[in-house]
């Protein structure tokens, strides 16, 4: 298998770098302190490109494959996880859901908006009773005529309050439970459909995070996305490619976690040299330099499996479990490296440890991936 990145790749990679450190890292640990969310950085990242890299040109998309998505979400998680969450979640979820499942007509409507940034795509299936067991979901979606009428709610929603256009899974028929929910299109501002924003949250800090409440929401029968009743089929294969994206994130925040710790241990002195000296230092770094270069070869084989149409489930879980771990392990051991100003806002490996505790939580908890992992082993 070639990992060698194509011409294409390669620039994009480098403009990816280049926007993260001028437009991001300057910013990330303010942002961070006051829990804002970039609207103007987002704009500017929609400008080259990054909130349609999957999305074909025909909408006004990139085009591009999921090695460009692993590319770019390094990049961007070395300089920030918040700001990288958005662009994953944009790219992967609502935009990814309506770019597979959708049809002709919610395509030309929706994508394009969502393609260049204009508008922001929230992706709702956590509920406050149910995350892991999708078949606990509480949302009901009533047909009467040609409208289905939505009631319930959705819990911990990127770009919950900042978003404008919503893919939302609710149960269709109880009876089938995770085989009777179906997916819907909610653009903001429809009637009793609203929206309240989450802060105090560990990490991730300025990425937005909301609830949704749906009271006797009319939807047409039109914003339907995909079959009816097929709505949580199609989330595995949506899961599947957002478990590669995040994966990509904790690539970045290991990397970030490596390159501080290389920077702070080669400029760090005690007991006349630098510290990077230290046996105990040296064994830190190696570990984190291993986990960096086997979370990303992880990623990238599920990224490349996913673009030759080879299944991807067992190895996306393992890419993000992984990944999400050595995250952890990573910003932990930067913390140590740093010492006590490890644990300050004086540098960012704090924040890449408070980040990369998401990761192991969102898109599927790492119990879920180790289940999935396992269940695909034992089978054979």
């Amino acid at each position: 298998m070639d990992f060698e990145l194509n011409e294409d790749q390669q620039i994009f990679q480098k403009t990816v770098r280049k926007f993260a450190q001028e437009e991001i890292t300057p910013h990330a640990s303010q942002w961070d302190r006051e829990e804002t969310f970039p609207y103007e950085a987002v704009k500017k990242a929609a400008a080259i490109g990054l909130m349609g890299i999957t999305i074909s040109d025909e909408y006004g998309g990139a085009g591009a494959d999921y090695i460009s998505v692993a590319l770019a979400l390094e990049e961007i998680a070395r300089a920030d996880g918040s700001f990288a969450l958005t662009v994953a979640s944009h790219n992967g979820l609502c935009s990814s859901h309506i770019n597979l499942f959708g049809n002709k007509r919610q395509k030309e409507k929706y994508l394009p908006d969502l393609a260049s940034g204009k508008k922001l795509g929230a992706w709702g299936l956590t509920e406050p009773g149910s995350g892991s067991d999708a078949s606990g979901v509480k949302t009901t979606a009533v047909k009467k005529g040609d409208i289905y009428i939505i009631n319930g709610s959705k819990m911990f929603i990127t770009q919950g309050t900042v978003g404008e256009v919503f893919v939302v899974l609710a149960s269709t028929d109880k009876e089938k439970k995770q085989r009777g929910i179906s997916a819907f299109i909610l653009d903001k501002g429809m009637k009793g459909f609203s929206q309240r924003s989450i802060h105090g949250k560990l990490g991730m800090r300025s990425s937005d995070t909301a609830e949704l409440i749906m009271e006797e929401v009319e939807v047409p029968e039109e914003n339907m996305v995909g079959e009816k009743d097929w709505g949580f089929i199609d989330t595995l294969q949506i899961l599947d490619r957002g478990r590669i994206a995040i994966a990509s994130l904790g690539v970045g925040i290991i990397r970030g976690s490596l390159e501080e710790s290389i920077k702070y241990a080669t400029q760090r002195k005690q007991f006349g040299q630098p510290i990077a000296k230290f046996q105990a230092i040296e064994n830190m770094i190696a570990e984190m330099s291993c986990q960096y270069e086997a979370a990303r070869n992880l990623t990238w084989q599920s990224a490349y499996m996913m673009a030759y149409d080879i299944p991807i489930r067992h190895y996306s879980s393992m890419a993000k479990l992984y990944s999400a771990q050595a995250a952890m392990r990573s910003a932990s051991n930067a913390i140590q490296i740093h010492g006590g100003y490890g644990y300050t806002s004086e540098f960012p490996v704090e924040r890449y440890y408070r980040d990369a505790k998401l990761l192991e939580i969102g898109e599927g908890t790492n119990e879920i991936q180790k289940m999935v992992i396992a269940r695909h082993i034992l089978k054979n």
